[in-house]
């Protein structure tokens, strides 16, 4: 029997589909369920909901919820729990990843990457695309979504920078709660991810990442905490590696202190696929549930076991238990259940409303690097296109939409495909009138003869990243690999685009890249526009940005080294990591708080593009600065004024300038806003910024703390263009 279910968010979007509507037990829904499960009274709170639950559990029905069955073929899934209906328990199956419902499902949307969402600093636009993706992942069957990724991209050669969210705690922060808020909307339990300090792929089972309690607290930390203090995440995935000499998964600092006492975290840890290590250690130092490829290996009877034998004490399995049904009340899974499988895995939800939300994404994550003589957009009819770049093509499509590894979300074989930037480029070139050849790269003299003979030269330049292992080079590699372990396949992209605009003075490059990339051939382009991963729209938002029918608004999460050598990460000792005395390999977070543009800052350096870059087919203009002091911190007050001939949106960013007591990195992100404006129009845009916006970690009270004197503020449309400059006194400075 079927139903329609409309769920409607609050970003004013409405989702209507047929779904199948699951059996009584998980309805919850019904007198005669709440009668023999009265924790199913939705008036109570999770909280007594949870603790009733607990109450009326046997032994061996807890440990049942702790660990996940490990049966991947489960309709696609990445795990399972199952169903407990005498006691009103739904089923939970855990999917990946942040960019789409993934593992072997199909008829899903393949999103853009985290990295694009990030590029966007749209906090609407991200809880749309997290909404998007719980919205698939219920009517997929799913409870549990394992996204999204919020690790600090400290070095740009990590493997899985693509998933994550950049180089800035705040952004990172703000990137992942919208992202969160968007999944839970749905009833679908939210899982950010991989704490902590999981900053590399090399050794990544093993390596342990050295770092003081300052650095962990001011950058690599506050990620997580937006995630449970502003979103509200049900779970957390603690990572594999070893922070500080203890692996993550039972490093009781990073559990208990941080997650769950400093951060006041009221959810379930679990760990990563295989990342518990212990049985009695790993319990009592704070995870709460075993995840692996095979079923439970420490949470199954060994932890009945410990109970038993009071090496974990009843009262912490207990609580184990309530974090995991806690999460799972206050989300909404035990009162909306989805639907049950195998109706659930047979389900195509890639809907036109869902492409929509995709290409919405794609395009607004987009950065414009660099338009030189207003080459950008491509207008004119009757224009020589030549579109050139293994990226552009059919096949090269499907390997850089999305970056290989769990997140990928698996669409090869199912209509529709991937939007391949030559389809889409080649359809709305014919509503101008022009002409496009194609060359795929791979035969260098038939793509200079084919930019040679054109109006304007369009090159795609791809760049594969994978989870499982770290890039090698800065320099854009044509990386076919999208599996784990695989071995990849290298072009040489730089001297491609290289020959194309010696024959062609007016030649685009657009990169599809997970991370920054040096570009040896930027003086000799004309526009450089970074696409990252964009999704199974990719051809259709290139197309749009291109043609000028959208215009690019993104800006960069990640600042664009000219060089290896101008990065923070100087030393084998730093990445990837060296031997120790422990007998593993060991990183040196030695450069401290300062990671990325603070690095740049620092030591004045600069880059290639800052963060925070990012250009416009028109221009804006920031005017009337206004710092209100309030007791907590400071209202600041700006205007923004679209001073272009076109529509367009600008990233109002709000940067912090500490003053020396406080011994922090020279500036730091700390608000930021997207305005859309219509030509000549502006806005006033209202920024709070409160205690934490100017405190630091002091390491002898183990507390923030704000030191006292004159902050400085810059605001403006970069971390390196900030036109306008404030100021406000804290602890009695005045300035």
């Amino acid at each position: 029997m079927f139903r329609p279910r409309l769920v409607r968010l609050s970003l004013g979007l409405a989702f209507a589909a047929a779904t199948v509507t699951p059996a009584l037990v998980q309805t919850g829904g019904s007198a005669v369920q709440a009668a023999g499960c009265p924790w199913m009274n939705r008036h109570k709170s999770p909280d007594v909901r949870a603790h009733e639950l607990v109450h009326a559990m046997t032994l061996d029905q807890k440990i049942a919820e702790l660990y996940g069955r490990g049966d991947i073929t489960y309709y696609g899934a990445a795990n399972d729990i199952p169903a407990v209906p005498a006691l009103c328990i739904p089923e939970l199956v855990f999917n990946d990843a942040g960019a789409g419902v993934g593992d072997a499902m199909v008829g899903t949307t393949a999103f853009p990457d985290g990295i694009t969402d990030a590029a966007s600093w749209d906090p609407n636009m991200q809880r749309k695309v997290g909404a998007a993706i719980g919205w698939e992942a219920w009517h997929k069957g799913i409870d549990v979504q394992l996204a999204p990724g919020v690790d600090i991209a400290r070095d740009p050669l990590g493997g899985r920078n693509f998933e994550y969210a950049g180089e800035d705690p705040y952004l990172s922060g703000q990137t992942g709660a919208a992202e969160i808020e968007g999944i839970q909307s749905q009833h679908v339990a939210a899982t950010v991810k991989h704490y902590a300090l999981n900053d590399q792929e090399t050794n990544r089972m093993t390596d342990s990442s050295q770092v003081n309690e300052r650095t962990m607290q001011e950058i690599h930390l506050p990620a997580y905490e937006a995630a449970v203090k502003q979103a509200h995440v049900g779970a957390v995935m603690c990572s594999y590696n070893r922070v500080n000499g203890t692996y993550a998964c039972e490093n009781s600092y990073l559990l208990n202190h941080v997650l769950k006492d400093e951060f006041g975290f009221p959810g379930w840890v679990m760990s990563d696929w295989g990342g518990t290590h212990s049985t009695v250690k790993a319990a009592n130092n704070g995870l709460d549930q075993e995840q692996n490829i095979s079923s439970g290996t420490y949470f199954s009877s060994a932890l009945k076991t410990a109970v038993q034998k009071h090496q974990v004490p009843m009262s912490r399995l207990n609580d184990m238990v309530f974090r995991l049904m806690r999460s799972l009340f206050a989300v909404g899974v035990f009162d909306d259940p989805p639907p049950s499988e195998p109706q659930a895995a047979t389900a195509v939800v890639d809907t036109p409303q869902e492409r929509a939300t995709a290409l919405e994404a794609a395009e607004g994550g987009a950065v414009l690097l660099k338009d030189a003589h207003n080459v950008l957009p491509i207008a004119g009819a009757n224009k020589r296109i030549a579109l050139i770049g293994h990226a552009a093509g059919e096949d090269g499509a499907q390997d850089f939409y999305q970056g290989g590894g769990s997140s990928k979300v698996p669409i090869a074989g199912v209509d529709p495909a991937v939007v391949s930037p030559l389809a889409g480029i080649t359809t709305r070139a014919e509503a101008d009138g022009d002409a496009v050849t194609y060359a795929d790269g791979r035969d260098l003299g038939d793509a200079v003869a084919t930019a040679a003979a054109s109006d304007v030269a369009v090159v795609f330049v791809g760049d594969g990243g994978s989870e499982g292992t770290d890039r090698s080079t800065l320099s854009a590699q044509d990386d076919t690999c999208t599996l784990v372990g695989c071995s990849p396949s290298l072009t040489s992209e730089d001297q491609l685009v290289e020959q194309v605009a010696s024959v062609n003075p007016n030649t685009i490059v657009v990169l599809q890249t997970g991370a920054p990339v040096t570009m040896p051939w930027l003086s000799k382009v004309r526009g450089v526009l970074e696409m990252w991963y964009p999704g199974e729209q990719d051809g259709n938002a290139a197309a749009a940005l291109l043609f000028g029918d959208v215009s690019p608004s993104g800006k960069l999460p990640y600042t664009f080294p000219k060089s290896l050598a101008q990065t923070p990460i100087r030393s084998a000792k730093q990445w990837p990591g060296v031997n120790g005395q422990g007998g593993y390999p060991v990183s040196e977070y030695s450069e401290g708080l300062l990671v990325g543009y603070r690095w740049y800052d620092a030591k004045h350096i600069t880059p290639l593009f800052p963060f925070g870059f990012g250009l416009s087919y028109t221009s804006f203009r920031y005017s009337n600065l206004r710092v209100t002091p309030t007791h907590a911190g400071a209202v600041v007050r700006f205007t923004v004024t679209n001073a272009g001939s076109r529509a367009g949106a600008e990233v109002a960013q709000l940067y912090v300038f500490d003053p020396p007591a406080a011994h922090e990195p020279p500036k730091q992100l700390k608000g930021y806003d997207k305005v859309l404006l219509l030509p000549g129009q502006s806005q006033t845009v209202s920024l709070t910024l409160d205690s934490r916006s100017f405190a630091y970690w002091n390491t002898h009270s183990h507390s923030w703390r704000v030191a006292a004197g004159c902050y400085r503020i810059g605001v403006g449309g970069s971390s390196a263009s900030l036109p306008l400059h404030g100021s406000v006194g804290r602890g009695g400075a005045r300035c």
